[in-house]
Formats: structure tokens, sequence, C-alpha cells
């Protein structure tokens, strides 16, 4: 299954709920959050249901984030946040040390293709953006996050869309639908 999204999303396997008003008040549905990134999360549950399309998930440390369906095929549940990209606070949350350690290295090595693709060196493209080359180097290895609107501009500067520095490619959903 291919989908598109506007930010890498990282594996984890951790649990979480599922909430949504029903007709006798707030149900509940356990829920393994299969993949998570900052604009949303794929969720596995234990049986098929068909769901509103807003819910809020509720991370096991307490995080709720308010959530619009995407799509559901059985148990395979994918779900936007409502309220658009999560803070860098809130992805702490939901993401451990180690996937968010993999998220800044892809976003590096997609930021590293695209300036060798374009001819660059680190310096050229750290003196339009206004940093140092030292930390394009640090970026590209994925050891620092690149803010927001230092990506931004690095996307129109090497002429590529934001989403294809930061999306990941389409993970296999087959393992998943096996189950």
């Amino acid at each position: 299954m291919s989908e598109l999204r506007a930010a890498t999303r990282q594996s984890t396997a951790r649990t979480g709920i599922i909430e949504f008003d029903g007709a006798r008040g707030t149900v509940s549905i356990p829920c393994t959050i299969a993949d998570v990134s900052g604009t949303g999360a794929r969720l596995k549950l234990d049986w098929s249901l068909s769901f509103p399309k807003e819910a809020t998930l509720v991370f096991a440390d307490g995080l709720r984030k308010t959530c619009r369906v995407a799509w559901q095929k059985r148990r395979l549940l994918g779900v936007a946040f409502a309220d658009g990209v999560a803070s860098a606070d809130e992805q702490a949350l939901m993401m451990t040390e180690e996937e968010q350690a993999l998220h800044r290295q892809h976003i590096g090595a997609q930021v590293k293709g695209a300036r060798e693709a374009r001819g660059y060196t680190e310096a050229q493209i750290a003196n339009l953006v206004g940093v140092s080359p030292e930390f394009v180097s640090r970026a590209e290895n994925g050891e620092i996050s690149i803010p927001l609107h230092q990506l931004t501009h690095m996307a129109d500067l090497l002429l590529v869309d934001l989403d294809s520095l930061v999306a990941g490619p389409a993970s296999s959903d087959v393992e998943l639908m096996a189950d």
C-alpha cells in the first residue's frame, strides 16, 4: 500500500488508546501504534470495527492528539493529526531517542543527496541559508535537527519539495496485512 504523507514515519511498537464518542459515551479501544510521524500515525487494532471520522489518540505517557481517520483497512487505521504537525516537544514524547536519531539521519541524507544532485558544496548551502558549514555537515550526518524554517529554505534552494526531504519511502504493509 503506498500513501502520501508529509513526514517520515518511524516504526514503533507502542501501546495506545483510540477514543471517540459512542452512543453510550466515550469508547476507548486499545491499539498498537505501528508507526508515527509529526503529522500522524498508523495504528493496529485487535479487531476490525468502523471508526468515526475523528477520534483522539492517547499515547502511553498521556499525550492526547485529536486525529482524523485518513484510511482504514481491516485492522489497520491511518490517522492524521487534526491540529497539523506535532510540536517538537510532542514528537519527543511520541518517538524514542533512537527513533528521533533515525529521523534526523534520514532527513540529513535526503538533504545531502539533493545538495549533491544540484552540485552545491556544504559551504555554499551554509552561506545561502545563513548557517555555518559545520551546521550543514552535522545536520547531513543526522547529529542535529534542522529547524523547519531552514529546511524549507534548503528545499527552495535545492529546487525540491519539502516533502521529498522529510517523507520516508513507503514502508511495506504486507507483514501487517498478514496478521
